[in-house]
């Protein structure tokens, strides 16, 4: 009768064991898909600032361009005005003389 008991224990432990085990592995596997989501809505979140970076260096380097051909204008005009007064400054220098 000992030995039908200790069969009948074993045989209890082995079922709750798998039960357990089987309980387990879902949760594991739950905790893993939700480990997932959540890194793929990171991957996401990382990939929408990286864009905006990109956007916002694109729009830096486009306003950086005008900045460039405004300078370069301002100095011809500059340049310009410089040869006229000169021109300016030796007629009258012809008139006063």
């Amino acid at each position: 009768m000992k030995y039908v008991t200790n069969k009948l224990i074993l045989v209890i432990v082995i079922a709750f064991s798998l039960t357990s085990c089987n309980n387990l592995s879902n949760e594991v596997e739950n905790k893993l898909n939700e480990l997932q989501n959540k890194s793929e809505s990171l991957d996401s979140i990382i990939n929408k600032g990286v864009n905006n970076v990109l956007t916002l260096d694109s729009l830096i380097n486009k306003e950086s361009n005008k900045v460039k051909k405004l300078d370069t204008l301002i100095n011809k005009s500059s340049s310009q005005l410089d040869s006229i007064a000169k021109k300016g400054s030796l007629i009258l220098e012809k008139i006063t003389n």
